[in-house]
């Protein structure tokens, strides 16, 4: 049966020290829906930028403040997750995500009474500041829940969520674009629906406030898989962005097949997020060299490739690899720490991971015009991905910090 609600009182304890291990479906449901909220920022107003850019052709400036409409929320959550970590830890969970929700429905629809570009921009600010709340806190909530093998599934379902609803939330923004450029923000009122069930569902876990004042982040213990996260950012992002670039640069003309490689690395992401829950038992320091190795391989592979096959060989493995990356990376962060802690910890993964996003497509357009091409460019960041493989094999992080 699942526990939707406590019996007595708004909060109790989901430590799994405290025996706490599975909380029931329902709010895990809740908690990646939530999940894809982020995704969603990130990939559904892709299609209609073309659009937006003629409607807004007069506006000076333009041609910077209409990718910024795409890319601000990413660059916001790099920079706020962190804060949202500590309002988590201090303040609480359940509000701060079930007030976040609502904000992203509100900052989310702006634009479709909004005529000044800059109010639009400034409204993807809002939306940027809403998902780095949510992002942390369903995250945090799900390791505050769940232990053990459950929170492993989840931890891989996750990352398997958000890369299925990439695809569909591209799909229906290039759907409702067509009939008019303001048409996909309709899609972000579906955050203050989910917001109502969570807000009956999801409970505060029972925590000391003034300990959580008191209890500092275990920097010693954080930093390291926080800075390998930056850099498995830039990796993860890396074919998500460049992909139909190395596709066209191979001879590819038709959108269609563009649009079926990205597709198929997709979903070899996700099938490498759903191993994550058959193979957690093997702990990052087995794992990493293994999702970092994949990603390096398949991008040496794309280096040098001559054709299409052979680039898409090399793009399934590598996002094969990426998708068992995150749901580690994140586990090994959080394992570990207390309670009190979880908020901040998962808030600075999550800054570094956006961070690695943001830097992503910078790095590889600068590498690309320094080594003579976006191929060799992410062939170096194979090799990179491949000295990774080999400092996580030798460090074995699974001793520095257990993982259940």
């Amino acid at each position: 049966m699942v526990n939707a609600a406590p019996q007595t009182s708004s909060s109790r304890p989901t430590d799994p020290s405290a025996g706490e291990a599975d909380a029931g479906k329902l709010p895990v449901v809740l908690l990646l829906a939530g999940s894809c909220m982020p995704v969603m920022g990130s990939v559904l107003l892709a299609p209609v930028l073309p659009t937006m850019s003629k409607a807004f052709a007069s506006t000076p400036g333009s041609e910077i403040l209409v990718p910024v409409v795409l890319t601000a929320p990413a660059l916001v959550i790099a920079l706020l997750a962190p804060l949202a970590g500590e309002i988590a830890d201090r303040v609480g969970r359940k509000t701060l995500l079930v007030v976040s929700m609502v904000l992203y429905s509100i900052f989310g629809t702006a634009p479709l009474w909004l005529d000044s570009l800059h109010a639009i921009v400034a409204s993807r600010v809002g939306v940027g500041i809403a998902e780095a709340a949510i992002m942390t806190v369903c995250t945090t909530l799900i390791t505050d829940y769940y232990s053990g093998k459950k929170r492993d599934q989840y931890l891989g379902m996750q990352v398997m969520m958000a890369t299925f609803a990439a695809t569909a939330f591209f799909a229906l923004g290039g759907a409702l674009g067509a009939q008019s450029w303001r048409a996909p923000f309709w899609l972000y009122v579906s955050a203050v629906i989910i917001a109502v069930p969570m807000a009956f569902v999801l409970w505060e876990p029972q925590k000391n406030t003034d300990k959580a004042k008191a209890v500092a982040v275990p920097w010693a213990q954080i930093l390291v898989p926080a800075s390998v996260t930056l850099f498995a950012g830039v990796v993860f992002y890396a074919l998500i962005v460049q992909l139909p670039y190395v596709l066209t640069g191979l001879g590819v003309t038709s959108v269609g097949i563009v649009g079926a490689g990205s597709a198929l690395a997709s979903l070899a992401t996700a099938v490498g997020a759903v191993s994550f829950r058959f193979t957690a038992h093997h702990g990052p320091g087995k794992l990493l060299p293994v999702a970092f190795g994949l990603s390096g391989v398949g991008l040496v592979l794309i280096w040098f490739s001559s054709s299409i096959v052979m680039a898409m060989v090399g793009a399934v493995i590598t996002s094969a690899g990426t998708g068992l990356l995150l749901p580690t990376l994140l586990t090994w962060a959080v394992s570990g720490l207390k309670l009190e802690q979880r908020g901040r910890g998962t808030g600075i993964w999550t800054g570094c991971l956006y961070v690695g996003q943001f830097l992503s497509p910078i790095l590889l357009t600068i590498g690309a015009g320094v080594l003579g091409g976006l191929p060799v460019a992410l062939g170096v960041l194979g090799c990179l991905s491949l000295v990774a493989a080999g400092f996580t094999a030798l460090t074995r992080p699974d001793k520095h910090s257990p993982l259940h």
